[in-house]
Parts: C-alpha cells; sequence; structure tokens
C-alpha cells in the first residue's frame, strides 16, 4: 500500500504529502495558484475597463450600434465598474461581492453584444466564440464567489474569526 501521494496526486487532488494526513481537497489550499487565478481573472475587466475609458467615443459608437440606450453614460459606469471590479478580484477586496457584481456585468454584455443567434456565417462564429469565451470567465467568477480569494488578498488579512 502506498504510503504517500505521489505529485501526480497532489497536483491534481490537492492531497498532503502523507496519506495519514489525507483529508478533503479543501483542506490542502493552493493560496498561489488562487493568487495567479485572481490576477488572470481580474487582468481581463481592467483592461477592458481602460479601453472603455480611454477610447470612449469608440466604445459609445459601438454600444449604440448594438442597440443600447444611454450609451454615453453606460459606457463610463462600465468601464468604472470593470476597473474597480478587476482591481477588487486581483487585491481580493470584496472578492466575493466583485465576482457577484462582474457576473452580473458579464451576462449583461454577453447577451448584449455576443448574441451569436443574431447573426450569420462567420460573424456567427466569431460571436460564438466570444459568447463560449464569456461563459468561461463566468465560471471563473462562480469559482471565486464560491470559495473566495485565498490567502494571499486583503480578505484573507482583514477577516475576523466570529467570536462565540
Amino acid at each position: 500500500m502506498q504510503t504517500h501521494a505521489s505529485i501526480a496526486e497532489r497536483v491534481a487532488f490537492g492531497r498532503p504529502a502523507d496519506a495519514d494526513e489525507l483529508a478533503p481537497i479543501r483542506v490542502a489550499p493552493r493560496p498561489a495558484t488562487a493568487l495567479v487565478a485572481r490576477i488572470f481573472l481580474g487582468a481581463i475587466f481592467v483592461m477592458s475597463g481602460i479601453a472603455k475609458l480611454t477610447d470612449h467615443t469608440g466604445t459609445v459608437q459601438h454600444m449604440e450600434h448594438a442597440g443600447i440606450p444611454a450609451a454615453d453614460t453606460l459606457c463610463w459606469i462600465a468601464g468604472i465598474a470593470e476597473v474597480a471590479g478587476g482591481l477588487a478580484v486581483i487585491f481580493g477586496f470584496l472578492t466575493r461581492l466583485a465576482g457577484i457584481g462582474l457576473i452580473i456585468f458579464t451576462v449583461l454584455a454577453t447577451v448584449s453584444f455576443h448574441n451569436f443567434w443574431s447573426f450569420t456565417g462567420d460573424e456567427q462564429k466569431m460571436q460564438m466564440v466570444q459568447f463560449m469565451k464569456n461563459l468561461a470567465i463566468l465560471g471563473g467568477l462562480f469559482l471565486l464567489v464560491a470559495n473566495g480569494p485565498g490567502h494571499y488578498s486583503i480578505d484573507a488579512k482583514i477577516r475576523r474569526p466570529i467570536e462565540a
């Protein structure tokens, strides 16, 4: 019988090195992995928000073409929300709340701008790719909301245990 988890088991299942300490996966956290995931997940929102704020006119035109009302105001709101939400995810500050906000934003943006079912030909394929990319981002955001930011986060530093 094997007394130690193999390297493959430790990486794949998060198992501790000693078989005597085998426990549920959640007991063997990967804080550095959570940090890298947050950086990658938040970066797309920060970059997209900055793009909206720096090319306001182009973004407003794109939004108006998609039939978005009050595009000028919503462009500013979307840009600020993406930058703030992305930075909150990256730094792990109010992470679950930021995740929920970005989930709502991403669902609305996906349905409004990547409605592949309304297109044909190459445009339909491109919009389907964008739609599926956003589904993957939503999956990451849901995992973030479910599991929290991890040890390397502002939330972990300011969290206080509940006193009985």
